[in-house]
């Protein structure tokens, strides 16, 4: 029997898995596997936790239903904890399997993670093989290779709009062949180094883990409300559950594959029509896509306090006094700090409010910008490596923004926006 592991990371999901298909069709079984690698629960040189809980327990959610999910074809899935080097390594050597499959990486602590696998996989003559699960194109569907991205998004845009085409979703199999799998077991919060917190009432949608909540969340802004042919209209909202799309969550993890909302918005588009807002729910997964192509063409640069600049950045000195504030939503100023509080208590926070909050972080307070890309990082249920630190870097004027910083005009910001004031009323109350 040719046995092969797949090693589940954020592609957790069984439809439009490109990794898990593959294997499939190249092995007689698979064993899926998950790892709590160590070094995402660790405090990072900035101080701050790399995974916070509210991520931590949407992930929990998510490989629950990974796990029920592959039970109900015939596998399940095996969850260890450590180095994903050592656990793999040891695993293939239980399976005897001759090949391990996971998606492929484009971040540089990812990526390195990916080569210890590797090469502790070598040393046992197991063969390791990456696919893309994570964008709406291949590499050779683009009409540049990733060293000739352009550095300005519109550019990118309008040339893969005319000469690119998003490929169908694959279905999910309907029988996965593996050997016999125990139960499912994962640590708990406390043993993850996180103390178990309860997402605040007034949290604008409470997002549950999986492939099952997200592919119906993605059935429900389509085609149950419909709120996806208005979608620009009411992107920038910041109250309530329908205002955007919320996908992101599971975009993050994988549980929602972006071909897969790509397909269903043509069939979406095709019943009930086309129009702006149908089109800018693309354009936004385009600029998901972007961003990862980015990361892949400038890798650690998008972690530098100049990003993608040549010039030394005037700003940018960490205050902790200052940095403690913003975190926390005690700045003073009462649209920033209800949006952080938004997030603090809640794991989520509107893309207008990002924005703010980022834009005063860097141009009022003059901190170092990564001082917040990291807590995002920590905070965000729908944490996105190349996301987060791509449109960090951008608001900051490090990054893809080919006019420089953004400055917004908090003020003018909170009178557009929530000129009731519904919002922080809702926050600082």
């Amino acid at each position: 029997m040719k046995t092969a592991l797949v090693w589940f990371k954020n592609d957790l999901r069984l439809h439009d898995n490109e990794t898990l298909l593959r294997a499939m069709q190249e092995n007689d079984r698979i064993v899926p596997v998950y790892c709590f690698d160590d070094d995402h629960f660790k405090t990072t040189k900035l101080g701050l936790q790399k995974t916070g809980v509210f991520r931590a327990q949407f992930l929990l959610e998510s490989l629950l239903c990974l796990d029920r999910n592959l039970r109900e074809r015939g596998s399940g899935l095996i969850v260890v904890e450590g180095k994903p080097s050592e656990q793999l390594s040891m695993l293939a050597r239980e399976f005897t399997a001759q090949q391990v499959y996971a998606m492929e990486e484009v971040a540089i602590e990812e990526l390195r993670t990916q080569q210890l696998v590797e090469a502790a996989l070598q040393d046992i003559d197991c063969k390791f093989t990456t696919c893309n699960t994570a964008t709406l194109y291949e590499e050779h569907e683009l009409p540049f290779s990733p060293a000739q991205l352009p550095d300005v998004f519109t550019v990118f845009r309008k040339r893969v709009e005319s000469e690119s085409a998003v490929r169908q979703s694959r279905i999910a199999p309907e029988i996965i062949s593996s050997p016999e799998i125990g139960p499912i077991k994962l640590p708990k919060l406390n043993e993850l180094g996180l103390a178990h917190d309860t997402i605040d009432d007034r949290a604008a949608i409470k997002f549950q883990g999986g492939e099952n909540a997200g592919l119906e969340r993605l059935h429900y802004y389509l085609f149950g409300t419909g709120a996806v042919s208005t979608y620009k209209l009411t992107r920038n909202g910041m109250c309530g559950s329908d205002y955007s799309s919320k996908f992101s969550a599971w975009l993050s993890l994988g549980c929602l594959s972006a071909r897969e909302i790509v397909a269903q918005l043509k069939t979406y588009e095709a019943e009930r029509g086309s129009n702006e807002s149908t089109y800018w729910l693309f354009f936004e997964l385009l600029w998901r896509d972007y961003f990862r192509w980015m990361m892949r063409k400038y890798g650690n640069r998008l972690f530098l306090l100049n990003g993608l600049k040549n010039t030394t950045q005037q700003t940018g000195k960490h205050n902790a006094a200052r940095f403690e504030q913003w975190k926390n939503g005690k700045t003073g100023n009462d649209f920033v700090d209800a949006n952080m509080q938004e997030l603090k208590r809640t794991g989520f926070m509107s893309n207008r409010g990002r924005q703010n909050v980022a834009s005063y972080l860097c141009n009022d307070l003059q901190l170092d910008w990564r001082y917040g890309a990291a807590y995002f990082e920590q905070q965000l249920i729908d944490y996105d490596v190349c996301s987060n630190w791509g449109n960090w870097a951008y608001v900051a004027g490090v990054g893809n923004d080919p006019r420089g910083k953004r400055i917004f005009n908090i003020e003018k910001q909170a009178a557009d926006y929530d000129s009731d004031r519904r919002f922080r009323n809702l926050w600082l109350s």
